[in-house]
């Protein structure tokens, strides 16, 4: 290869990297930090009967995910999300049990992908409307996915096939601490989605910033 293209290609490789360990340091956070629910009190709810630290750190996936594909465009994103979902399977395997990885690793993977396809169709525009839309579907189907194939008791046969006890969270809990009775399962999913919901409205801003001062110069890709 030509050292003009070298020195040229050179930066491009370096960002991509960049996108690579974002997302690699995003998802094992994420895998650590769902251990320790958050201790707060909001009125008579209790957080951490229904949330944990990481639901606050994975929705940043969404947003290294939906820069990298206006950086780099889809194809080169479908590689930073195999790199995250590697990451996320191995330590799920080595944290959690293997229905926790199954549930963790296939939530990823689907919902990334959604999240790429979704936002390359919206990429060309306002510039808002790529990362919530994408951000927004892609969260709700990666929460369905986990908390359906974690803890519903129609995948209980997960747990059995590893020769392990059924860990499904069936068992009635007020809705969000507060509602009518659901299965627990329902609750957690709910307050989980919600936060995401908060997040994606939130990491608009550093989108926003990060693409402005980064990748707006760069050529759009096909």
């Amino acid at each position: 290869m030509p050292a003009a293209a070298c020195r040229k290609n050179s930066p491009m490789l370096s960002r991509f990297l960049v996108a690579v360990a974002a997302m690699v340091a995003t998802v094992a956070a994420s895998n650590v930090l769902v251990q320790f629910p958050v201790q707060f009190t909001l009125g008579s709810v209790n957080l951490g009967d229904i949330l944990t630290w990481g639901a606050f750190t994975y929705p940043v996936a969404f947003l290294v995910t939906d820069l990298t594909n206006r950086a780099f465009g889809p194809q080169k994103t479908r590689l930073v999300v195999v790199a995250g979902f590697a990451v996320a399977v191995l330590l799920s395997i080595w944290l959690a049990t293997p229905r926790i990885a199954i549930a963790s690793g296939a939530a990823f993977l689907v919902a990334q992908l959604l999240d790429v396809s979704i936002f390359h169709r919206l990429r060309n525009g306002a510039w808002w409307h790529a990362p919530m839309f994408s951000s927004l579907v892609s969260s709700a189907l990666d929460t369905v996915i986990f908390f359906t194939l974690a803890m519903a008791p129609a995948f209980a046969g997960i747990d059995r096939f590893f020769g392990m006890e059924d860990s499904s969270l069936a068992f009635p809990a007020p809705l969000l601490g507060i509602g009518p009775e659901v299965e627990l399962w329902q609750s957690l999913a709910l307050g989980d989605f919600l936060v995401k919901l908060i997040m994606a409205l939130a990491l608009l801003a550093p989108y926003k910033t990060i693409r402005d001062l980064f990748i707006r110069r760069m050529p759009n890709p096909a």
